[in-house]
């Protein structure tokens, strides 16, 4: 092993990762709720300079942004490569690793199957999974593995949709439960073919079933419905998904969503022949931008052990702002019904159970609905989240706005990037003079 490969495997540790996860906060003033004016060619002109500073100066090698009006396709902001070493310009079809902005899709699948009649919001999940029936949780949180006490009351499919479910996350936890976690193979993702602490410590479990069952074995970190606590929540909701619907969870959401919506690049895995599309994903040591998972050899170029409804889908800035314009547009598009209207209403709203203690991870003053942050206040009618390696979708609910941000390092702290989009993007916005009404597109 090459000493820069020791150097960049010990660099990426858990506390990093914690980064990276698309943790509430990286998003939060992504879409202000202001007016933008549709007749303009350009409305993002401190958005396209930011742009052309960070690709320009070499600090990235590439970079898309998006901002979308309703019921009309987003202007893209697009400049640079899609990576150091790769001649090919980075466009909105160039495939990105978005990491926990798979988890709003999960969780408005799930949704959907609630309204269908098929899954209850606040059905118990042992009534699905019979195995988490009784489970015992941590008397203290990340401390030992003998003392526990019976669960107080049962898991919902709520509290798996809005990580309140008292489920731990091996990128989160420490002491040994963590290491539970990984022996057991309950992996968070995937990351590269180097060796990431938190999620490539063991083999992952060989399938969404055996993955359920091990989780099932181990104990809770929170009683449930009692603290909001990053987990491995949506990705035992693509498990509930599969037994629900009867159908494999990849090909579900392909066959219920990905095709009906026109999200063609949209996947768990991508194609070999696609992997001229997939732009390489970058570790952060120091300012230094070391590649991780290159197209050519890329992890997600592999049929993945199982598709991880937290974190595992590829995609394009367009397919994702189909995503984002599905639920702006109260789940049509293109002048068809993809999803029924409660399930996106009701999915980008407050789920949260009352009194829930939160974290710095989702501070307090937020809610959370399926799988992504819900604004509240100056921020209301706000729904999103971001991914790992630096991806942010969100969506205004009340005037139909979808922003995006998509570039590929991590952890996507290790610079000040995303606040810098966003005090650009605010102010672009603010700029414009068109009144834009409150309306549900």
């Amino acid at each position: 092993m090459s000493a820069e490969r020791r150097r960049l495997e010990a660099r990426i540790d858990r506390r990093s990762l914690l980064h990276m996860a698309g943790f509430a906060g990286i998003g939060a003033a992504l879409m202000p709720h202001f007016a933008w004016a549709a007749e303009q060619d350009e409305n993002l002109p401190r958005v396209r300079a930011l742009v052309e500073r960070w690709i320009g100066s070499g600090l990235l090698p590439g970079m898309v942004a998006s901002l979308g009006q309703p019921g009309r396709e987003p202007e893209f902001v697009t400049r640079g490569a899609q990576g150091f070493n790769d001649s090919a310009p980075i466009t909105a079809d160039s495939l990105f690793r978005i990491y926990s902005m798979t988890k709003p899709v999960t969780g408005i699948m799930a949704m959907d199957l609630i309204a269908q009649g098929r899954l209850g919001l606040d059905q118990p999940l042992h009534e699905i999974l019979p195995r988490f029936a009784q489970m015992k949780v941590q008397d203290r949180y990340d401390g030992s593995l003998a003392a526990l006490h019976p669960a107080p009351r049962a898991i919902t499919i709520r509290h798996l949709l809005t990580h309140t479910s008292g489920l731990g996350y091996s990128i989160v936890q420490t002491g040994p439960i963590r290491e539970l976690m990984q022996a057991k193979g309950l992996a968070a993702g995937q990351v590269s073919r180097f060796k990431v602490p938190g999620f490539t410590d063991a083999a992952p479990a060989p399938s969404l079933a055996a993955f359920a069952d091990r989780l099932a074995e181990v104990p809770l970190v929170y009683d449930p419905a009692t603290h909001w606590s990053y987990s491995l929540g949506l990705d035992l909701m693509g498990r509930v998904i599969e037994v629900v619907t009867g159908r494999p969870f990849d090909a579900y959401l392909r066959e219920a969503l990905f095709e009906p919506a026109g999200m063609a690049s949209t996947a768990f895995q991508v194609p070999k022949t696609e992997a001229n599309r997939l732009t390489t994903n970058y570790a952060a040591l120091g300012k230094v931008l070391v590649p991780i998972d290159e197209p050519g050899n890329s992890v997600f170029l592999d049929t993945p052990a199982f598709p991880f409804g937290g974190s595992g889908l590829v995609s394009t800035p367009r397919d994702y702002d189909r995503f984002l314009r599905l639920l702006a547009q109260r789940g049509t598009i293109d002048g068809r019904r993809v999803l029924a209207e409660s399930a996106v209403v009701t999915g980008t709203a407050d789920l949260l159970p009352p009194g829930v203690a939160f974290s710095a991870m989702l501070p307090a003053g937020s809610g959370f609905g399926a799988g992504g942050r819900v604004g509240k206040g100056a921020e209301n009618g706000l729904f999103g989240w971001a991914g790992a390696a630096g991806t942010v979708g969100m969506v205004d609910m009340i005037r139909g706005l979808r922003s995006q941000l998509f570039v590929q390092f991590m952890p996507p702290n290790a610079f000040d990037l995303i606040p810098q989009f966003q005090t650009a993007l605010k102010a672009d916005v603010m700029a414009l003079l068109a009144h834009l009404p409150e309306t549900r597109s």
